[in-house]
């Protein structure tokens, strides 16, 4: 099968990679860039484990073709640190340790992250609806919960 060109934008660096057509952007970015943070989790959009956010809207990369990224900008889990400094996201999951076998963590952080960009003052139904289509087995919800809301807190300067 002929591999197609695709030229994007991830963690907003330019980038250009060949895939086939039946490719996933999960695929992509984990065997074609090495960016290995995505989880792959059910394969089928049900878990969220794979959530990146492409062009401000939160995708499962398991459902998107990895062709469909030309032209899109595309937010994965390594793009919300800025180089070593974590994002408060990330600090406050560490803090209310909203993390255990990590398999989730990475779609729950672009998830509140492209929440928190929308709003930085959710209350807590608001960020539970918003996780609602990542799913975890570890935590049991509330660390992340409170993670999120303390994260906003901070980023209101609060």
């Amino acid at each position: 099968m002929a591999k197609q060109h695709v030229t994007t934008t991830i963690n907003g660096n330019p980038v250009e990679y060949l895939c086939e057509s039946r490719q996933t952007l999960l695929e992509v970015l984990r065997d074609e860039l090495h960016l290995t943070g995505t989880k792959e989790g059910c394969g089928t959009g049900d878990c969220g484990a794979c959530t990146v956010n492409v062009n401000g809207r939160m995708m499962c990369s398991c459902l998107f073709l990895g062709v469909e990224a030309q032209g899109k900008s595309i937010t994965t889990v390594e793009g919300i640190a800025n180089g070593e400094k974590l994002h408060v996201l990330q600090r406050k999951f560490v803090e209310h340790a909203a993390l255990q076998c990590g398999i989730c963590t990475p779609g729950m952080l672009v998830a509140s992250k492209t929440l928190l960009d929308r709003n930085n003052n959710p209350t807590e139904e608001e960020v539970r609806y918003w996780l609602a289509g990542n799913l975890c087995r570890c935590t049991g919800y509330n660390q992340i919960i409170e993670a999120v809301l303390d994260a906003a807190k901070e980023i209101r300067g609060a």
